[in-house]
């Protein structure tokens, strides 16, 4: 399994970088313009176990995935949210978007992601993966929670 993270300072409040995360498709294309669509399927109090259809467009193509709500908090200094979904039926993939409220316009945000090839044949492409994908994602959120 490969694993990367990234942290960040935001300069604006917790709730406003959460909204990207936490809220509507709109809210969520601004920093992952390739989601077209995000159904709920299952929807539970707690959020943990909710499942969601989530539609990605990546050029041409479009790909569909069950995504999973595995861990959820939303305090109000202190929020998390880890998904999961299965690509393709070759990797079982994990984000975790984790906030820390600094201040009243200020917010930490750290990103994790995981990649654990489902084939054996898969694994050595792992070798040559980097986190380039990572570090642009936490600028973009930076962005775009800055420039709201």
């Amino acid at each position: 399994m490969k694993k990367w993270s990234r942290e960040i300072e935001i300069n604006a409040p917790i709730e406003d970088v959460w909204m990207l995360f936490n809220g509507s498709l709109e809210e969520m294309q601004k920093i992952m313009p390739q989601v077209v669509e995000n159904k709920p399927i299952t929807v539970t109090d707690d959020k943990v176990g909710s499942i969601y259809l989530q539609k990605y467009k990546e050029g041409k193509r479009v790909m569909v995935y069950e995504v999973e709500t595995l861990e959820y908090k939303n305090d109000s200094n202190e929020k998390m949210m880890k998904a999961g979904f299965t690509l393709s039926n070759m990797f079982e993939i994990t984000a975790k978007y984790e906030l820390v409220k600094l201040g009243e316009d200020k917010t930490f945000f750290k990103y994790t992601t995981t990649n654990r090839p489902l084939k054996w044949f898969i694994k050595p492409f792992l070798l040559f993966a980097n986190d380039k994908v990572v570090v642009k994602f936490v600028q973009r959120v930076k962005d775009v929670a800055e420039s709201q």
